[in-house]
Parts: structure tokens; C-alpha cells; sequence
């Protein structure tokens, strides 16, 4: 009787074993997301999502979704199908502010040690997502392993209705300057922009490489005043960066028709991660 005990609970011990420890450490509810598995989680509150791949890449790589989830399925489903967990945490009402790139450290913390993921990240974000984006990666460049971002807001003076212009949200620029603690007058001049940012030095000096894609036409986030800034800074520091033009394209639709572009963008930037 005891040797069938025995035999029993060394069979149960071989089962569990048969499933991978970074499986047994995904938290919340399994479902399944454009035919792969994923589990809801919540974070300190907040809503999160980790998406596996059906198998990992070597290094277990990541990609970091800001703002949205599920914004830009032809991208994600390309990196999952070469091995890339896909992650999203809901920060939006942050807006990229400290507090959000505080919550967003904890949170890579959480993901890099419970799942096992690679200790960089590859961050992608559109809109508004490249002020959570950039806001943390300066903070933690030696976390980051590429920053990708579409049609971004990078800067107060060209955030839709700022200061004024004739596109002013109300609604959406006081939720900014709340985010932020900040008043109108002091949002003008505020450093932490990531275009003016004094810490955007120290991503550059990492070698973080950022590709940006935007529509020309796009009069909601101008290039001129927005993009245009903040990639010449970014050169000038040494930073590889690359831009990807939209022709004809306004704020929206976000992305590429076809992904390629970017998850090349990002594979070159993870086999450079691999290679150190």
C-alpha cells in the first residue's frame, strides 16, 4: 500500500514538473488572445495582461505595451510568433507622469522576476504612450532594449489643445496638467518633457535605439513641433533613432498596414541585447 503511494506521488511530482515554472507563475485568468494563450491579471489595482508566445525565444524577450492593448494586433502576433511575451498594465489615467514611472518600475520588476522575462524590455507605445514610453526609459535606460512609438505626444507644447490652440480638449488637458501637478504656466516650461528632458542624455549615452512612426499631415500631434525636436536632440546626443514616415496620414490610423518595418526594428534591437 505504501509502495503504490509512493509510486503515485512521485507520478504527480514527474506531471508537475512537465509544466514549466514560468507557466505555473502566470497569475489570473486564462483565456486565449488571437489564438494564443493569455492571462488577466490585476497590478496593484490596475488591470494587466501578459500574452505567451507558444514558444519563448531564447533570452525569454518582451514587449511592453503602453496606453493600449490589442491597438496593433498585427505587430504583436508577428513578435509572438517569433518567441516575444506581450505585456500591458493599465496606467493610462498616469499619463506618463512620476507617479506612472514609478508604477510602471514596480511593475517591470514584477514581470522580469515572476515570468522570468528578459531584464530588458522593448517598450511600445502610440500617441500618448510615448510620453509613458520615454518619461521611464530615461529613468531605467539599462532596462530598455528599444522604444518604439507611433504618432507620439512628446511634448506639452504640441499636446492636442495645449496652450490655447484651436483643437484645445479641455477635458484631456486638464487630466495632463492633474497627472502632473502642474499648472498651465508651469507645464510650459516643465523639464521632465521628454523633449526638453535633462535625463534623454543618459538614454542616448546607452544607445537605446527609438523608431518613430507619424503621418505628415498629422495636425492633432505636428511633426515640426513635436517629432522633429525631439529627434534632433536625440541625434545630437548620439542616440540611434529612426523615423518612418506615413504619407497622407493623419493622427490616425495608428500603425503600418504592414508590420515589418517595426518588428525588424525590433529584432535588430534584440539580437544587440543577446549579443552583450
Amino acid at each position: 500500500m505504501m509502495k503504490a503511494a509512493s509510486v503515485c506521488l512521485l507520478l504527480f511530482a514527474c506531471l508537475a514538473l512537465s509544466v514549466s515554472a514560468a507557466e505555473r507563475n502566470y497569475p489570473g485568468t486564462k483565456g486565449q488572445w488571437q489564438g494564443y494563450d493569455c492571462y488577466n491579471f490585476t497590478f496593484e489595482g490596475r488591470a494587466a495582461i501578459v500574452v505567451v508566445p507558444k514558444e519563448a525565444a531564447e533570452g525569454a524577450p518582451w514587449i511592453w505595451r503602453a496606453r493600449f492593448f490589442g491597438h496593433e494586433p498585427q505587430t504583436d502576433t508577428a513578435l509572438l510568433d517569433r518567441g516575444f511575451h506581450v505585456l500591458w498594465l493599465d496606467s493610462a489615467p498616469l499619463l506618463g507622469s512620476p507617479k506612472s514611472v514609478e508604477l510602471w518600475q514596480r511593475f517591470y520588476l514584477y514581470a522580469t522576476g515572476t515570468f522570468g522575462l528578459c531584464s530588458r524590455a522593448h517598450l511600445e507605445g502610440f500617441s500618448r504612450g510615448g510620453l509613458y514610453t520615454v518619461n521611464w526609459a530615461v529613468r531605467y535606460p539599462e532596462e530598455t532594449a528599444s522604444i518604439y512609438i507611433d504618432n507620439p505626444v512628446l511634448d506639452f507644447k504640441s499636446w492636442p489643445g495645449a496652450f490655447g490652440k484651436s483643437i484645445r480638449s479641455e477635458g484631456d488637458w486638464q487630466d495632463v496638467l492633474d497627472s502632473y501637478g502642474l499648472t498651465e504656466e508651469e507645464a510650459a516650461v516643465w523639464p521632465g518633457n521628454p523633449t526638453e528632458n535633462p535625463e534623454l542624455e543618459k538614454l542616448a549615452a546607452a544607445k537605446v535605439p527609438i523608431l518613430i512612426v507619424c503621418g505628415d499631415s498629422d495636425t492633432v500631434v505636428p511633426f515640426d513641433e513635436n517629432e522633429k525636436p525631439f529627434i534632433a536632440r536625440y541625434r545630437e546626443f548620439g542616440g540611434p533613432i529612426e523615423v518612418i514616415i506615413k504619407p497622407g496620414n493623419d493622427h490616425h490610423p495608428h500603425s503600418l498596414p504592414d508590420p515589418k518595418p517595426i518588428v525588424d526594428f525590433i529584432l535588430r534591437a534584440q539580437a544587440k541585447v543577446g549579443a552583450r
